[in-house]
């Protein structure tokens, strides 16, 4: 009777059509783009503002601004990099820290399993066989333990690349926002007020859009960016007049 009911349930299995999981799982790459774009917006922006309020013509501000933007790429992109492969030494480190207690307290470490099953709701019963079957497969046990354990994913080997890639482009295409009108517009003082409009609007977009990848209210987050974005351009805009004056 067991074995039929067994037997069902891998037919009903089959059966089951396949589910599409509807999750977000490009989170990393999301956020890289999220750290470069909000930054590449915001202090060539800042930037471009204060020169302007010092009275410099759109070469000037336009060669400075180019110049910012490569070394802020380069900057965001190597702490990114640094960042990711960071985390990738802590894992590795953590990992040969676990295995060498799997392998001279094994005892210690298969209670440790127990408890965190527990911690789910189950019984002795219940969560002895699977602790068993850990401790006969060496490398789901140490995954098991970095996962649950001590709360760590396995890290992807090419992400610290990938993400300094990503926020260095991401900074780059942020960073040309606000220097585009002063590649057309030779009067400095015309070219801020578009400079300020396009960027403005591109911040009040990108707030919105990251608002709606991260699950917070779109609007409210298109608000915050612009604000912050004005904030830091008006400042360095009334400082550059203050100095001059």
């Amino acid at each position: 009777m067991a074995i039929a009911s067994e037997d069902g349930v891998r037919q009903g299995l089959l059966k089951l059509k396949p589910h599409a999981e509807k999750h977000f799982m490009a989170g990393e790459m999301v956020r890289d783009v999220i750290m470069g774009m909000s930054d590449g917006l915001t202090v060539p922006f800042a930037l471009a503002a204060g020169l302007s309020g010092a009275d410099a013509s759109s070469s000037i501000i336009l060669t400075a601004g180019l110049a910012e933007v490569a070394a802020g790429a380069i900057s965001m992109g190597l702490g990114g990099y640094l960042a990711a492969k960071s985390e990738a030494d802590h894992y590795t480190r953590e990992q040969r820290r676990e295995q060498e207690e799997i392998d001279s307290v094994p005892e210690v470490e298969a209670s440790e399993v127990a408890d965190i099953l527990a911690q789910y709701g189950l019984e002795p019963n219940e969560y002895w066989p699977v602790v068993n079957a850990l401790r006969k497969r060496p490398e789901a046990w140490l995954d098991f333990m970095m996962r649950f354990e001590l709360g760590l994913e396995k890290p992807d080997p090419k992400r610290a690349v990938q993400s300094a890639v990503t926020i260095a482009i991401a900074y780059v295409i942020g960073g040309l926002v606000p220097l585009i009108p002063y590649m057309f517009i030779r009067v400095a003082k015309k070219a801020v007020l578009v400079s300020v409009i396009v960027t403005l609007i591109c911040l009040l977009l990108f707030g919105y859009v990251k608002g709606l990848f991260i699950g917070n209210k779109p609007i409210r987050s298109a608000l915050q960016t612009a604000i912050i974005g004005a904030i830091a351009s008006a400042a360095a805009y009334g400082i550059a007049r203050a100095i001059q004056v």
